[in-house]
């Protein structure tokens, strides 16, 4: 591991969340930066509902805070702190990181959808052409399918107990992606080859599956998108079938690259759009 010092000139990055305790970044963030020769932490927030707002206006008024890092329940919600987006957090509306400019504006983004598709390929599963089933249209789970539909996967049945978020990532995914099958379901259907978790539930002791998921065929892929050291409830179901899996870590894993390069020092280009609030 390589040391890391912290000075009074140590720039912070927050990774802000409800709860909090079951993040990897500050540790894998905190030593990329060090390994970079970059002096700069990653620290776990826990930020409560009820405090948000304020808490947020403060935490970024802050001169040597440089960096956010955003996880459930806030993704959709701290896109509007953003001055401008990228194009992922623009179609979705959520963001799930955020980096403040030289200027002192901030820019947002979402990696989390092009995380687990970087997570399943590199662990050579084939996604062109599945049938999805998908359990939460919150940030994470629409920026999933709007990466997956990317990949060309034939449909995605969006499982999600707000109708009008299931409504509203139907609608974004047919519009943007008019060769892959948007439905939202009310349960999982039948016929599907893949079923991804981008919900909450396995985040908790003691929670189950997302779903009456029922039997999997072996060619089933199935995702979640709860970091766990352990198996979570849905991929221990999906062992028990002897199904492919992508896990949390591994959509972790698939982004840490592409948010290192989020968080590079940049100059705002001049005719990029700069949204109010």
């Amino acid at each position: 591991m390589t040391a890391i010092k912290i000075n009074g000139a140590t720039r912070i990055y927050g990774i802000v969340g409800d709860p909090i305790v079951q993040v990897r970044s500050p540790e894998v963030f905190t030593e990329l930066f060090a390994a970079a020769g970059t002096n700069a932490i990653v620290v776990p927030l826990h930020v409560l509902p009820s405090e948000f707002e304020k808490t947020m206006s403060a935490l970024m008024g802050l001169g040597n805070v440089d960096g956010l890092l955003v996880t459930v329940p806030y993704k959709a919600r701290m896109a509007s702190y953003a001055s401008r987006l990228g194009d992922t957090a623009r179609c979705i509306g959520a963001v799930n990181a955020l980096r403040r400019e030289a200027d002192g504006t901030w820019t947002g983004d979402m990696f989390d959808g092009a995380g687990f598709v970087r997570g399943a390929e590199r662990k050579g599963e084939v996604l062109r052409g599945r049938r999805v089933a998908l359990y939460g249209a919150g940030g994470a789970g629409s920026a999933i399918a709007c990466e997956l539909a990317k990949a060309g996967v034939g449909s995605i049945a969006i499982i999600e107990p707000r109708a009008d978020r299931a409504e509203s990532l139907t609608k974004i995914l047919r519009e943007a992606f008019p060769a892959c099958a948007a439905t939202a379901v009310a349960a999982l259907p039948s016929g599907v080859n893949m079923i991804v978790n981008a919900s909450t539930v396995g985040m908790r002791a003691g929670d189950g599956l997302p779903g009456d998921i029922g039997a999997l065929t072996a060619d089933t892929l199935v995702g979640d998108v709860v970091v766990s050291e352990e198996p979570t409830p849905i991929i221990q179901h999906a062992l028990r079938y002897g199904c492919h899996y992508v896990t949390g870590r591994d959509m972790h894993s698939g982004q840490i690259d592409a948010l290192m390069a989020f968080f590079a020092p940049t100059q705002v280009s001049p005719d990029q759009p700069v949204a109010t609030h």
